[in-house]
């Protein structure tokens, strides 16, 4: 399961972000409970979300047109001091007790500006800190297993800190977090990247990029796939406030076990995910996390019973980070080397980039037809879209086999 950590460069990543992620945690959640005290409307509580996510639908792209031209080593030491500066800048907000909802709500925009570029960054390079290629599926669902378990760990330890010392003392906390990475990526002994012999043109780049993601059918199959899920299908855990606090009758503590199921079931899917020896049947397990992701929100949608809710919301943490996940790997994989962060771009699009729309597309269904009508709906959406991909690939496959062999004299 840990084989990739015998590349020192991916030790030092790896134990260097699970500190940032947990900080990263503390931040957001300190960020949800501030808004929220401060000026108790639902709506900024989600804007100030939406504006940390949705710089990725329009930069990610970019981004990965312009990390291409540059070291990614190099790159990442500059966005990660940008990123500990914003949360300096949020931490001395806080501390000097100026809570200005328009600065906040500024300062989360930044935010989401430097993680389209930061973690197009960190995804490709991770192919540079692994030694061997053979390692870097496991490399990728490690590092999926650390920000899922950050998922439990910070909101449990921010919750801890924002009783007993206050919302100061998180956002310090993930100043301080970024510490431990920038050490770590200057530790690292990394060949120079070699940069591009053309001139950086975004335009050309970006349509060179989809040109080679349209002939990459495969490719091209998996990121529809996954920004079909993204819009339509994983904003489902937008709504289990609702489900928590309306349907089941519960609190606040009823809605944390819900967020902790879907943790606990990313968590187990990346275990298998790091135990896989090579993505050679990567493809299969997408297509079964995605119908798991399906039908484990069809049943929640109905369920009346609490414990059955909570094991429907666990398999479809499994679904949904195995679905990710095995995208993401094949990307990794499948990618040539100069159009990797290109390609890892579009799949930031596909994902980050599109969850903040289907957050608000699901917000207003669900008050025209209903919570649970609304989670049903997506429940079918996502098994849909799972049959049209098999169609496809099946159709695909007809016209291969079916395809005359020339022969030469």
């Amino acid at each position: 399961m840990f084989k990739a950590l015998k590349s020192r460069n991916f030790k030092l990543f790896f134990y260097g972000q699970s500190v940032s992620v947990i900080g990263t945690w503390l931040q957001k959640t300190a960020v949800s409970w501030m808004v929220y005290s401060i000026t108790g409307s639902v709506f900024l509580l989600g804007l100030a979300t939406f504006l940390s996510m949705i710089p990725s639908l329009f930069l990610a792209p970019l981004a990965g047109s312009i990390i291409g031209h540059y070291d990614r080593h190099k790159s990442m030491i500059i966005l990660q001091s940008l990123a500990m500066l914003q949360a300096g800048a949020l931490a001395l907000l806080i501390y000097l007790k100026i809570y200005n909802i328009n600065y906040i709500l500024a300062l989360s925009l930044i935010q989401g500006i430097i993680n389209s570029f930061d973690m197009t960054c960190r995804q490709t390079m991770m192919v540079d800190i692994v030694d061997s290629k053979e390692d870097l599926p496991n490399a990728v669902a490690l590092n999926s297993t650390l920000t899922n378990f950050a998922r439990i760990a910070g909101p449990a330890l921010a919750g801890i800190i924002l009783h007993q010392y206050g919302e100061d003392i998180c956002f310090i906390g993930n100043f301080l977090s970024y510490i431990p990475v920038l050490v770590s990526l200057l530790l690292m002994k990394i060949e120079p990247h070699i940069k591009a012999t053309n001139k950086l043109k975004m335009l050309d780049d970006f349509i060179e990029g989809l040109e080679y993601v349209k002939k990459e059918t495969e490719m091209a199959k998996m990121l529809l796939m996954l920004m079909c899920s993204s819009l339509f299908v994983i904003s489902f855990n937008t709504l289990m406030p609702v489900f928590a606090k309306d349907i089941f009758s519960g609190n606040a503590q009823t809605f944390s076990w819900f967020e902790s199921a879907a943790g606990i079931g990313s968590i187990v899917s990346a275990i298998y995910l790091a135990n896989l020896k090579s993505a050679v049947n990567i493809n299969k397990i997408m297509v079964s996390a995605s119908l798991l992701l399906g039908c484990s929100i069809i049943i929640l949608s109905y369920s009346d019973n609490l414990i059955i809710a909570l094991f429907c919301m666990t398999l479809s943490g499994v679904g949904m980070m195995a679905q990710t996940s095995s995208i993401n790997i094949y990307i990794h994989t499948q990618s040539t080397v100069n159009m990797r962060s290109r390609s890892i771009s579009y799949y930031m699009m596909a994902y980050q980039g599109m969850i903040p729309v289907g957050s608000l597309l699901i917000g207003y269904v669900s008050h025209a037809i209903g919570t649970r009508n609304t989670v049903a709906l997506q429940g079918v959406i996502c098994i849909v879209s799972v049959i049209v991909y098999v169609y496809y690939n099946h159709k695909q496959a007809e016209k291969v086999d079916t395809c005359p062999v020339r022969y030469k004299d």
